[in-house]
């Protein structure tokens, strides 16, 4: 979100249960739901979500929802799980989270397909394969378990998309960027999973901005690997093989601090180099307001575990009223200058405490 407004008041109103019906619509309003929620209430249809909100709250409900994740242990995921742990809370609903370690998608199949034997009430799926995850979709949509997509994206029969345009996003920073680093220079771009649907879009996203420019700079990119050791060992090493680089860019959470933290172990913002790149680890964030990483951006993890549980919930309760609706958790800039709003405190929605707000 460049210049959107953040959701923080958004979700401290969404964290009780004795909300007005007046809340609750604007609250759904607010984040994407569409208008099947206030057309319900003010139609006083009889469905359970209208009784609900006319009665003053939702009830809760023990819905069973599984979250199937492509790096089920990255730290980029800290605030989506607390995302997901707030809406249980909420809504009285019970959300595993699985899938696979290192983006393999047939473990990530795997895990869909034992959600769909259990008969699960809803399913979020990072969709980081273009065909691999069709036929499950359309198996557990057919027995009535509506799917979600998160994180990444791709045309399928889900219900809805909640997370990041990948590929704007990378051609917004890469347009970002392109105005810091010299003209004629020579820059590196990070992958750790090359064609995933979660981060080659973003990569595409940089190459085409590049190109639009008139290609003021040459690149290299490299493929550093889905765990953070890796990833930074392939990063410096491309850095002392090629110590005129003008840029470091990640495309990726960890990817990017990897890229902070080769920057500020050879001094290279005082010697000039860009470096940039996606999320907000707590590293990552220091390393923004040393001066180590350039800028970073901000897609809201927590609203991607926050949303999908929001919108499964609603779907189930009304009885399939209120249809997920796609959500842009949009693109916020990070720099030096604003930093302070994300350090200054410690905060769930960042993934830098576990405590919850008050």
């Amino acid at each position: 979100m460049a210049t959107d407004e953040r959701h923080e008041d958004t979700l401290e109103r969404g964290t009780t249960t004795d909300m007005s019906r007046r809340n609750a619509l604007e609250l759904a309003a607010k984040l994407g739901l569409g208008g099947a929620a206030a057309a319900a209430g003010a139609a006083g249809l009889s469905n359970p979500l209208a009784a609900a909100l006319a009665a003053g709250g939702l009830p809760k409900k023990k819905y069973k929802f599984v979250f199937v994740n492509h790096v089920t242990s990255n730290p980029f995921f800290t605030p989506t799980r607390y995302g997901i742990e707030d809406a249980d809370a909420m809504f009285g609903t019970q959300t595993q989270w699985t899938g696979s370690k290192n983006s393999v998608v047939a473990e990530m199949v795997a895990a869909m397909q034992t959600a769909i034997a259990a008969k699960v009430d809803g399913i979020a799926v990072c969709l980081i394969s273009a065909t691999a995850f069709n036929k499950p979709i359309r198996d557990a949509l057919s027995i009535g378990i509506p799917v979600i997509g998160y994180n990444a994206d791709t045309p399928n029969a889900r219900l809805s998309y909640v997370g990041q345009p990948l590929y704007q996003s990378g051609y917004n920073i890469a347009q970002k960027w392109l105005k810091m680093v010299k003209k004629g220079s020579h820059v590196m771009l990070s992958i750790a999973t090359p064609g995933d649907l979660n981060l080659q879009p973003r990569l595409d996203g940089y190459k085409q901005a590049i190109k639009d420019a008139g290609n003021p700079v040459t690149y290299d990119v490299v493929n550093s690997g889905v765990q953070p050791a890796q990833e930074l060992s392939a990063i410096e090493s491309y850095y002392l093989g090629h110590k005129d680089v003008a840029g470091l860019f990640g495309t990726g959470a960890t990817d990017t601090l990897a890229c902070a933290m080769v920057s500020k172990k050879y001094g290279l913002a005082k010697k000039g180099v860009i470096s940039a790149g996606y999320d907000l680890l707590p590293d990552t964030l220091a390393a923004v307001a040393s001066g180590d990483l350039t800028f970073t951006t901000d897609q809201q993890p927590y609203l991607q575990g926050y949303i999908p549980v929001l919108q499964l919930y609603l779907y189930k309760l009304s009885g399939g009223a209120v249809s997920p609706a796609d959500t842009n958790t949009s693109l916020a800039y990070v720099t030096k200058a604003n930093v302070a709003t994300y350090t200054s405190v410690k905060s769930r929605f960042e993934g830098s405490t576990s405590s919850a707000p008050m």
